[in-house]
């Protein structure tokens, strides 16, 4: 019962991330100004909102980022981090539906894509660098702030205002994943381009999760 109540709580919270994040920039853009900063922050909050009602559930991670580096950091065991990786991307599958529904019904879509994920800045190399750099800062700050019960009432906090300030940089470059669920849902239904370059926001966040998880066996204090 456990099990799928925490299965459950990765697939609402992943459906959300993608459904009021991607969901901003449909509806505002992603301009430089005024529309980035609010789709940064639809992010960072969405996350914040999400450790609050299932971090306790099933942890929050509703990333495959963040559950592999929880996998690297012995945290989670194989099985939890197969059955995760599986909400999470039925999580952003169905909140990309949801956000498809809408612009079916006449919203119009400001970013063309439903907010996925783009390469056209600096090609599929530049992309992969700042996806993985990106990731890295994101993953490592996550490890860092979960590791220490003592800060568990201002993780949230902590990690939705670094959630917020990946995207202001990340945005302009590439829309910024660090999170290969929420690109796979948006590629999906938007096709194209989109779908063709996922592999990239799949490949960079799990190498910067992997990098930003090795990194902080090297430097978290020793008990």
């Amino acid at each position: 019962m456990d099990k799928m109540k925490n299965i459950c709580a990765e697939v609402l919270g992943t459906a959300v991330l993608v459904f009021m994040g991607c969901g901003s920039a449909v509806v505002l853009g992603c301009d430089v100004g005024g529309g980035h900063l609010a789709v940064a922050l639809a992010f960072g909050l969405s996350i914040v909102a999400a450790a609050y009602v299932i971090g306790g559930v099933s942890g929050c991670h509703i990333n495959p980022a963040v559950s592999l580096a929880m996998l690297i950091d012995k945290r989670i065991n194989m099985r939890t981090f197969i059955e995760y990786v599986c909400a999470q991307v039925a999580g952003a599958i169905i909140g990309a539906a949801f956000l498809r529904l809408f612009v079916a019904i006449g919203v119009t879509d400001q970013t063309g894509g439903l907010g996925s994920n783009g390469v056209a800045v600096g090609g599929l190399g530049w992309a992969l660098l700042i996806e993985i750099i990106l990731t890295y800062i994101f993953v490592l700050t996550i490890l860092g702030v979960t590791a220490d019960p003592s800060k568990g009432s201002v993780a949230g906090i902590v990690i939705g205002l670094t959630l917020t300030f990946v995207h202001i940089v990340g945005i302009p470059l590439t829309g910024t994943s660090v999170n290969p669920a929420r690109s796979i849902g948006p590629a999906i239904f938007a096709g194209g381009a989109a779908l063709a370059d996922l592999w990239v926001f799949i490949v960079a966040p799990m190498l910067g999760a992997a990098g930003a998880a090795l990194s902080y066996k090297y430097i978290k204090p020793t008990k």
